[in-house]
């Protein structure tokens, strides 16, 4: 049904509607097909849209706007919402899910889909709903009904989250405890894996017969098996648990801000043996063991939502603590609140906040613009609980008022996304404050040397700002955590006492332009993010200094390496013990240095093979060292090599196992790519190189002139998993491209102008997505007589004489783009299949375009486009293409 291009001819709109009670697994589904390797391919754009109880088309539209346009949408007006969508779905390909559909009125319905008519034929909604009603007036393919498991199923799902990988076979008393369990989990697959969750690890029999024996299953008012989950918990996983309440329904949350959160609200135990940071983060983990949160793989896995029946749990344990606001009332002793933006908040929303005095939370949420002044200047005052305070994407926040600094219990500051220009003196007596987030704010270019004064300071965000440099006083900040720069563009330096703070743990310092680094950062040796290293000069950082960072994770980037001078130096830094580190790119400076020099060091700079990502830049070294490309990097995913002018060959990337990203890019040196690039040994003929690539690019190659096959072994052939293949100014690549490509779904060719292709020989897969030809490279368009193709690009081939077989031929082609062609070709009466749905012509002023009556069997072609083209064109019937929706001509 996903897939499937049967009722592709229809001009409905197709939708597949999941049906079934909450717990069942709708949205586990949906988030299975919509993640699906094959339908990332499929579908030119994806979004998810989370719809809920409360039914507001123009918030569910706001939110498809958001997710499949590349600008920022502001309008409060439905319609200039409705036409964008349908300019953002004009003639993609795309896949939409609306999850949790509730609003049983046809016409909003009706009101909603209306736009997604100008997406393209073969584009699927996926709804799920527990409503039968919604059911019936969504679906155009029958309805996917859940039902609910069976105990066996019930059983197996709390089996594998209370035992993992151990099994249960060692307990069988446990056994027959759980099946028990099991049976009163009314065939729900979340009651099984949150009470899985709640026994996890747990052998105790007592403790398993406590839960069957529980009270709490003849509760019918929220899932019973949630209720026992919550009860078992300790108490401050209970208040962090209920706490979160305090977000809307299905809300997304990132795991880093509910733990500052939990932080300032005093929800965690401190402990003497770990940060408060740490503590925060098993309390989460905690929390998503137990299945009581969970990650949104759909939209990104570090967004956090709950479940909307463990929302309703939370709702119900948090009691008057916690609000959302919405339409009800607010009870007058809420600590914790939060509210939906709107374009423009008034004073009006607020009226009730002046009641509110134990208000600790001011939490607003999603998308807004400007906010009235009497907030920050008339409300905020008066709410001296506060702990936390949210003002960001309010634009018109330009300054904050003297009294701010009467908020001394304030720990959480958020004014990121604002165009606050300076923080006014009083901001920094709030002594408590332990969280500051300045990101965004393009119109700070500075900070005052009081910042020193907010020494309970643990996390302070500047990233993405106009700040030049940090005030002399950020060394006094010694509780200080986090401390995040990334994309100040304009920052020239560190603090040269950097090294004060002792506490640091994460500097995020990428996309900078600084330069280097003050030699006092070796100091901080308990850091676990850095991610950039800079090289001095002479007196300036050693590379060797590197090894003063045991504890180092996540991305490091180590820059200016031709200021390495000793190769020894490299090898002090031991990387290949940094076991943490999954993404690393060494970059050198573009001018040459010592080639040998360059060799040792690259050497000596050998990472941990449990690395996922490498870059190497600016290498101007004559070869590779042995350890790239070494079979034993069985971690590595994505590898770029990129301007390493001075190789004369590549590495045998093909014996990494596990690689799925190859980009090859400016190695002007390289004529020959062969034996070498897919094993290193002889005796490899038995071996399959690059087994799992998906991506392989080759970009600039000025003197690339062979890409000879891979001497292997009857099945052996290499890349049985590429699905794109890119090919981009190789101007002297000559000859075949690999043979046997059976997975290829996209290709891209540009500036390969003695590229050619024998079709007989090749062994693609039968069905190419799309495939793009520019600036050279006609002699490939002959691929496509033996392939079908479902999207074509030609552009700037003005040695082309003709158009390709497959195009006169075959019946699987639905877009062809025609663009700065010089020749002269000619589209005749039977010159294209009937399957096209799409045809532009653009620049081409010599193509014929020949067209009479015969050309109404085009009765799938929607859209034509012919500009300064098709000079011999004088004029043509309208009717000459019953399909068509959209004409240009200019």
């Amino acid at each position: 049904m996903l897939l499937s291009d049967v009722d592709a001819k229809s001009n409905n709109i197709e939708v597949i509607t999941i049906l079934g009670m909450g717990g069942l697994g709708k949205t586990t589904l949906a988030q299975y097909l919509y993640n699906d390797s094959k339908v990332q391919n499929h579908f030119d754009l994806k979004a998810w849209v989370w719809v809920s109880d409360v039914y507001d088309v123009f918030k569910v539209t706001k939110q498809i706007v958001d997710s499949v346009s590349s600008k920022d949408c502001n309008s409060t007006n439905p319609d200039v919402l409705r036409v964008e969508l349908k300019n953002s779905l004009k003639d993609k390909n795309f896949l939409l899910v609306l999850d949790d559909l509730w609003n049983e009125e046809y016409n909003d319905w009706n009101q909603l889909i209306t736009p997604f008519t100008s997406g393209k034929k073969g584009s699927r909604i996926i709804v799920t709903t527990r409503q039968p009603e919604v059911a019936k007036f969504t679906h155009t393919f029958p309805i996917y009904k859940l039902e609910s498991l069976p105990e066996e199923d019930c059983w197996r799902i709390l089996a594998n989250h209370a035992f993992g990988n151990e099994g249960y076979d060692q307990y069988p008393r446990l056994e027959k405890i759980g099946r028990q369990i099991a049976s009163k989990c009314a065939g729900l697959p979340l009651a099984a894996k949150t009470l899985g969750g709640l026994l996890r690890s747990d052998v105790d029999e007592k403790e398993w017969k406590r839960v069957l024996d529980s009270k709490l299953w003849v509760h019918k008012d929220v899932l019973p098996a949630l209720r026992i989950s919550y009860l078992h918990l300790p108490a401050h996983l209970k208040r962090c648990f209920a706490y979160c309440s305090i977000f809307p329904k299905q809300h997304l949350w990132d795991r880093e801000d509910l733990i500052l959160l939990w932080m300032a609200e005093g929800l965690l135990q401190p402990s003497s043996e770990k940060e408060l940071e740490l503590v925060g983060s098993d309390c989460f983990n905690e929390l998503l063991s137990r299945s009581l949160i969970q990650r949104d793989k759909a939209v990104s896995k570090d967004k956090i939502r709950m479940h909307d029946l463990v929302y309703d749990l939370a709702r119900l344990v948090s009691g008057k603590r916690s609000h959302c606001l919405d339409c009800s009332e607010i009870p007058k002793n809420v600590r914790h609140l939060s509210f939906y933006r709107n374009f423009y908040d008034v004073s009006e929303k607020f009226e009730s906040f002046y009641e509110l005095k134990c208000l600790r939370t001011f939490l607003p949420l999603g998308w807004g613009l400007c906010i009235t002044r009497k907030v920050p200047q008339d409300l905020l005052p008066k709410l001296k609980c506060l702990r936390v305070l949210s003002l960001s994407n309010y634009k018109n926040i330009t300054e904050l008022p003297d009294s701010i600094g009467m908020l001394v219990l304030l720990r959480y500051l958020d004014l990121s996304s604002t165009s606050i220009k300076r923080l006014p003196d009083a901001t920094f007596n709030l002594y408590n404050l332990q969280t500051l987030k300045l990101s965004y704010c393009r119109y700070l270019v500075e900070l005052s040397d009081s910042l020193g004064m907010l020494v309970l300071l643990r996390h302070l965000d500047l990233s993405s700002n106009s700040i030049k440099r940090l005030p002399d006083a950020t060394s006094k900040l010694y509780n200080l955590q986090t401390l995040k720069l990334s994309n100040c563009k304009s920052l020239v330096e560190l603090p040269a006492q950097i090294g004060n703070l002792v506490n640091l743990r994460h500097l995020d310092i990428s996309d900078t332009n600084l330069t280097e680094m003050p030699t006092q950062i070796c100091r901080l040796q308990d850091l676990r993010t850095l991610t950039s290293f800079i090289v001095g000069k002479e007196d300036g950082l050693r590379i060797s200094e590197l090894r003063k960072f045991p504890y180092l994770q996540g991305k490091l980037s180590i820059l200016k390496l031709h200021n390495v001078f000793d190769p020894s130096d490299a090898f002090q830094a031991n990387l290949k013990n940094k076991e943490q580190i999954e993404e690393l790119m060494l970059k050198w400076d573009s001018d040459p240095q010592d080639s040998q020099v360059e060799k040792d060091v690259l050497d000596n700079l050998q990472p941990s093979t449990m690395l996922k990502k490498l870059s190497i830049i600016y290498y101007n070294g004559t070869s590779f060292p042995n350890w790239l490309g070494d079979s034993s990097y069985c971690n590595v995913q994505v590898l770029c090599i990129s301007v390493c002018n001075y190789c004369l060959s590549l590495p045998p990337f093909g014996q990494l196992p596990s690689l799925k990203e190859l980009v090859i890019r400016r190695m002007k040196m390289v004529k020959t790519v062969g034996q070498e690039f897919y094993c290193s040994s002889a005796s490899c003929q038995s071996f399959q190189p690059f087994p799992l690539l998906e991506s392989l690019e080759f970009e600039e190659m000025s003197e690339w002139e062979e890409w000879l096959p891979f001497e292997g072994e009857g099945s052996n052939f290499p890349f049985p998993c590429l699905k794109r293949l890119r090919l981009s100014e190789c101007p002297l690549l000559r000859g075949n491209l690999p043979s046997r490509l059976p997975s290829l779904q996209k290709v891209d060719i540009a500036g390969c102008n003695q590229l050619e292709a024998k079709s007989c020989d090749v062994q693609w897969n039968t069905s190419i997505g799309g495939m793009s030809v520019r600036e050279g490279g006609e002699g490939l368009l002959s691929l496509l007589d033996n392939l079908s193709c479902r999207q074509l690009s030609i552009e700037k081939c003005d040695s082309l004489q003709c158009l390709p077989r497959m195009i006169l031929n075959a019946n699987c082609l639905q877009y062809l783009n025609l663009t700065d062609i010089e020749s002269s070709i000619s589209l005749t009466t039977d010159g294209l299949p009937t399957s096209l749905q799409s045809l532009s012509i653009s620049n081409c002023e010599k193509l014929e375009f020949v067209c009479d009556e015969s050309w109404q069997k085009y009765t799938s072609l929607e859209d034509l486009v012919i500009f300064m083209s098709c000079d011999s064109l004088m004029s043509f019937p309208l009717d000459c293409f019953p399909a068509l929706r959209c004409l240009q001509i200019s």
